[in-house]
């Protein structure tokens, strides 16, 4: 009797504790939910969890519809689950949830698993699902966004809070959405390191496939990485990678989804990932870098004003950049910059390059340009600005570097031991270029190069740096002079200086490149030899002030002075501008401005706005075709400056139409060369960051310089029938308007004329305009 008393009680007592414990259950439960007095920490609402994001990488689409790179703080792109390979499904599940499909976010057989482990202290894995792997992954369970003041003051508690939420929302979200769709979100939103978020970007970084495409040993390597992407990385820890890996293939083979023999060929397998990250994810390599990070200012511009976030909400951005045109002209720098540096190096050998206008080494420039180094500015701020002595003598220590070169006309990344005041000295020496080409006819900018090394040489030399142009500026000085004057390309003016008055006081004479002949040219000759008195005599005919009007309307936004020797491209612009303007002469007289950007989709595809050229008439179509026969002049005269492209494929044909126009500055330190097809408008420049660095003598010519990109470049595209056949490209003669010169005023063949001379040696008074003639001024 008092045996079965006893047994009674227990019993009683067994239900009691059993009861009270899933009470407990019940009311922790419930409290975590609730959150009661502030204890426990929030969770997400109703909207969150039914529009749960994830930062998701904006992705940069060329013309031709190839990935030119992202805009992300974690590289992420969504797929849909029809993009997922069955075998990263079956290995997923195999190894991390393999009851996926019967629970409704909390697998009790797994917890018992656990609990058992941790009492024998033999635990072997872990119980959470892949439905509480998603929670803790969308909505950061574990960070301080939802922690309660019982987790912050009591740390034993933490870990039950977590875990309790997890598995509310893991049910939550069972409810809310498909198997289907939480495993799409779950391989959405995991890390598989190296800044690679997510099943697509993991396939593309490390096996460089769609996810569409893995293999059931890539679908192992992936899914391995899962329990920790550093540890299992296959780049960094190849044979752990594969042990993991091994092991997912036997889960594979423990459920069924595996047979013996080929588990045993899979695991015998070596590790085969690719060499490199792929070049897109990586902002300092891949095709366009300069113009991707000059695009990224403008879409930050754009999303600030529009209110969206460029790395995290995965937009769809579409840019005029053909891929291939990119290729082929980054193919040309490469293939010219390194020669010309060669020659740069051997023309200063055992000498610094930088130097006056009298040629002279310019005293305290290696120690100004350590003072605005980086690193000179790091030990100012821990010795003081007054402690220039002792920092100067700091950065002649010797340190481990990687420095950047060319080898075999590759650019190329080498250690060396150098002091920062030599790396300094050694990148002072370094040649560089910008290179723009774009469609006249739609606006459309097709390639872009900003220098020769984003990875080393940030600054961008299309649209950033701005440097004087030179003679490629006088062809809008002529545009100007022949509309406002009816002049016509056999229009004669005899070289002789020639002295205009400024502003300032005294009067500006205009030097040649070599003497004053006495010669007499008619305009088209000299704009082919360049002759600078010519673009004076033209400037102080129709006016600085005119001349400016018209280089703004063909989209100069660069503050021009209005001085007479802006005749001779005194001002400085960019290649961006100066390309633009010249596709006024291409465009049948009407500027567009150059675009680069198509149009910005969200993440779903949803167009949110699309870009159209802005356009200007500038003048009439014939004007416009007098103008291209003009600068033809200068690869068809005797003497022309551009003569040196017959040298090229695409120009040896001999009926492919070029108008071309070089350019340098007086002291070499710029050399530019603007060049003209039917199809194309290319701008490119060449010089050295630093104006005093430059050659000394007609090697720093645009001809030398610059003119090698265009027509390396030219050779290319009209050789690639791909980007013929898509642009229709074709060589040929640029298109006589209809009716051209009907009335037979304009005089396009100057043959006839003889040409005339005057002793310039004996010519003693300059021809000075009339000093009331605001125009001149």
């Amino acid at each position: 009797m008092l045996r079965n008393m006893r047994f009674t009680t227990a019993i009683r007592w067994i239900w009691l504790l059993f009861g009270g414990f899933w009470l407990g259950v019940l009311i922790w439960v419930i409290a975590v939910s609730g959150d009661w007095f502030g204890l426990f920490g929030g969770m997400p609402d109703l909207e969150q969890l039914e529009n749960p994001r994830s930062a998701v990488a904006s992705e940069l689409y060329s013309s031709d519809g190839v990935l030119l790179g992202k805009y992300f703080r974690e590289n992420r792109s969504l797929i849909e689950f029809e993009h997922i390979s069955p075998n990263v499904i079956d290995a997923l599940v195999a190894t991390e949830d393999v009851r996926f499909e019967q629970h409704s976010g909390i697998d009790l057989l797994s917890l018992i698993r656990v609990f058992y482990g941790i009492v024998t202290f033999d635990l072997k894995g872990g119980g959470s699902t892949i439905s509480q792997q998603l929670a803790k992954n969308l909505f950061s369970t574990r960070g301080a966004r939802f922690e309660g003041g019982l987790a912050k003051s009591m740390n034993i508690f933490k870990i039950a809070i977590i875990k309790t939420k997890e598995w509310i929302l893991a049910i939550r979200i069972e409810r809310a959405y498909t198997k289907k769709e939480i495993i799409t979100m779950y391989l959405n939103t995991v890390d598989f390191g190296t800044n690679a978020f997510g099943l697509s970007v993991a396939a593309k970084k490390y096996f460089n496939k769609d996810s569409r495409k893995l293999d059931i040993p890539e679908s192992a390597v992936l899914v391995g990485m899962l329990k920790a992407p550093t540890k299992y990385n296959p780049k960094l820890n190849p044979e752990a990678s594969k042990a993991r890996r091994n092991t997912v293939l036997e889960q594979m083979l423990k459920y069924n989804y595996l047979g013996d023999e080929d588990c045993e060929r899979f695991k015998a397998k070596s590790l085969v990932v690719n060499e490199k990250i792929l070049e897109v994810d990586d902002h300092n390599s891949g095709l366009a870098p300069y113009f991707r990070s000059v695009l990224r200012e403008d879409l930050m511009d754009w999303c600030k004003q529009n209110g969206y976030d460029l790395f995290a909400d995965g937009l769809k951005i579409y840019t005029t950049i053909d891929s291939r045109m990119q290729v082929h002209a980054e193919d040309a720098v490469m293939e010219h910059m390194p020669s010309l540096q060669k020659e740069f190096f051997a023309h200063w050998k055992g000498k610094n390059p930088w130097i006056d206008r009298n040629f002279r080494e310019i005293e305290g420039f290696l120690d100004n340009a350590c003072k605005n180094s980086e690193r000179y500015k790091t030990y100012e701020a821990i010795y003081g600005e007054k402690d220039s002595l002792r920092i100067l003598k700091l950065m002649e220590k010797p340190v481990k570097m990687k420095v950047f070169t060319w080898q075999d006309k590759v650019s190329f990344e080498k250690d060396t031991l150098l002091s920062p005041r030599d790396s300094i000295r050694y990148y002072k020496h370094f040649l560089h270029t910008g290179m723009m080409a774009m469609e006249p006819s739609t606006g459309f900018v097709r390639a872009w190069v900003g220098g020769i090394n984003f990875k080393y040489f940030k600054y961008d030399h299309v649209k950033q740096s701005k440097r004087q142009p030179g003679s490629t500026f006088k062809p809008i000085v002529y545009a100007a002079a022949m509309v406002e004057k009816g002049y016509d390309p056999c229009y004669k003016v005899v070289d002789v200086p020639i002295s205009i008055p400024i502003a300032s006081g005294g009067s500006w004479t205009a030097k040649n490149s070599g003497a004053y002949t006495g010669q007499t040219y008619t305009l088209r000759q000299a704009l082919a030899r360049s002759i600078n008195t010519v673009a004076a005599y033209l400037i102080r005919e129709v006016g600085v002030k005119k001349v400016i009007e018209y280089a703004q309307r063909m989209g100069i936004v660069s503050p021009l002075d209005p001085v007479p020797s802006l005749s001779l491209g005194s001002s400085d612009v960019s290649v961006y501008e100066l390309t633009g303007a010249y596709s006024t002469f291409a465009n049948k007289g009407t500027w567009l401005q150059p675009t680069y950007l198509l149009s910005i989709r969200d993440k779903n595809g949803k167009v949110l706005q699309e870009f159209v050229p802005k356009d200007t008439e500038v003048f009439n179509e014939n004007n416009a075709y007098v103008m291209l026969h003009m600068l033809k002049g200068a690869t068809e005269e005797s003497g022309g400056t551009a003569g040196g492209l017959w040298r090229y494929n695409f120009r040896r044909s001999g009926n492919c139409d070029v108008a071309a126009k070089t350019g340098t500055t007086s002291n070499y330190s710029d050399g530019w060369f603007m060049g003209m097809t039917k199809d194309l408008v290319v701008g490119v420049w060449a010089g050295a960051t630093d104006r005093s660095v430059h050659f000394k003598d007609a090697r720093g010519q645009g001809s030398h310089m610059a003119m090698p990109v265009f027509g390396k470049f030219l050779d290319k595209v009209y050789e690639d029938k791909e980007i013929t056949k898509a642009h229709r490209y074709e060589r040929g003669k640029f298109t006589e308007p209809k009716d051209f010169n009907k009335d037979g005023r304009i005089e396009l063949d100057c043959s006839k004329y003889e040409t005339d001379y005057v002793d310039s040696t004996e010519y003693v008074r300059p021809l000075v305009p009339d000093e009331d003639d605001p125009d001149m001024l």
